[in-house]
């Protein structure tokens, strides 16, 4: 029987690029500059370093079908680097690729590397693939707003929720986002709203607006991980541990019968319960501390509140409009601006989420610090369409958590 990885791994180091429109520099460069960030932070020599995993979500685009270009970007002495995607959810999977490896004993230290370079394709939107077999078994049809606009519309057909409330819950959302993320020097929109302007925003799929929607942005983000007996050998004292790693895939079920009714992410459901149950947490809305969640539009965050069970069902909205997830609310979430406001770079989001995650852990956000200390973070990362997509839920804390 499975036991989990429940404080076997402890994260030694970490860094994150500058996410934005970073025309200054390739994609290895900005691979080298949240990397040696991690390898300062981590206090080691890069020659320690067993493995490493790559995530990139758009190989074609930008990387190419192998490990060779972290390799070669880091000078990485002949380890292993494995390149894996996953959607949204690639940087997490880099990060799950590294855990187990250390957790299992088959590296002492391990490396895990997110990135993406979106804005030089010159498209506004995601690059877009070249049909074929697998594009068809997955179902995408449309676009990303359009796809998760019906999301919006379920939701609130299925709650009885009021359109002019639903708009003005994922205002707040959005708001929140921006207010963070002017706070954060290495986020790509640094710019606060109002509840009016994004109200008033134009429509790119009713009911999402304008600021309901994240941009496209490049950027990196790099851990570090080994056993916590190696980290306090190396006079590691405030471990940041990884409590609980766990990732739900789309089987098909949304789309093969009337048991989904569009209104939620039935994979998030799944994985938040089994990363609970490894990580001991039985009363999440009150036990977790931190929360980084997938707000590829304002309509996920809120939805996803629900999907995590942090919020009840069908009433996720109140909570958001309550300021329940405020900066200075009882569980903030986003702290850093999220993907909307500090960007979303797909292979690096999974990382940065656990990234901002390390830093409040370790008191060490800045600005943004949250006053309390947090006891645990999550990160969340969906990717795909409301109708089949890939969850993976990180959950960290300190030692004694």
């Amino acid at each position: 029987m499975a036991r989990g990885i429940r404080d076997k791994v402890a994260i030694l180091g970490m860094g994150c690029a500058k996410f934005g429109e970073r025309w200054d520099k390739d994609e290895d460069q900005l691979m080298l500059e949240a990397y040696e960030e991690a390898i300062a932070d981590a206090g080691i020599d890069p020659s320690e370093i067993d493995a490493a995993w790559l995530g990139a979500a758009f190989d074609a685009i930008n990387i190419g079908p192998s490990g060779i270009p972290l390799a070669m970007a880091l000078r990485l002495d002949n380890v292993g680097v494995t390149k894996v995607e996953n959607y949204c959810a690639s940087g997490t999977e880099a990060f799950r690729g590294a855990v187990y490896a250390v957790a299992s004993g088959a590296a002492d230290v391990a490396l895990a590397l997110g990135a993406e370079k979106l804005k030089d394709t010159g498209y506004g939107g995601l690059p877009v693939r070249t049909r074929g077999t697998n594009y068809d078994m997955f179902g995408v049809t449309g676009s990303a707003p359009g796809n998760f606009a019906q999301l919006a519309s379920a939701y609130r057909s299925q709650h009885g929720v009021g359109a002019d409330d639903l708009k003005r819950a994922m205002a707040h959302v959005s708001v929140k986002s921006h207010a963070n993320g002017a706070k954060n020097p290495k986020a790509h929109l640094r710019k606060p709203i109002t509840v009016e302007q994004a109200m008033e925003a134009p429509m790119i799929a009713a009911p999402l607006g304008l600021y309901d929607c994240c941009g496209v942005s490049d950027g990196a983000a790099c851990a570090i991980v080994t056993t916590p007996e190696i980290a306090r050998s190396w006079g590691k004292t405030d471990l940041v541990m990884v409590k609980a790693l766990q990732l739900a895939t789309s089987n098909g079920w949304e789309m093969q019968g009337n048991g989904w009714n569009g209104s939620y992410f039935h994979t998030t459901r799944q994985a938040a319960t089994k990363a609970y149950e490894e990580a001991g947490i039985t009363n999440p809305r009150e036990q977790i501390s931190l929360l980084e969640v997938h707000d590829c539009f304002s309509i996920t965050e809120l939805v996803t509140m629900e999907d995590l069970h942090i919020s009840k069902e069908g009433e996720g909205w109140k909570d958001v409009l309550d300021g329940f997830f405020d900066a200075d609310g009882a569980l903030p979430c986003q702290i850093d601006g999220g993907l909307k406001c500090f960007g979303h770079p797909i292979g690096a989001s999974g990382i940065r989420m656990i990234y901002e995650n390390y830093l409040q852990l370790l008191g060490r956000a800045g600005e943004r610090q949250r006053k309390e200390p947090p006891r645990f973070a999550l990160s969340h990362n969906l990717g795909g369409m409301p109708n089949q997509n890939v969850s993976s839920i990180a959950i960290v804390g300190l030692a004694d958590a």
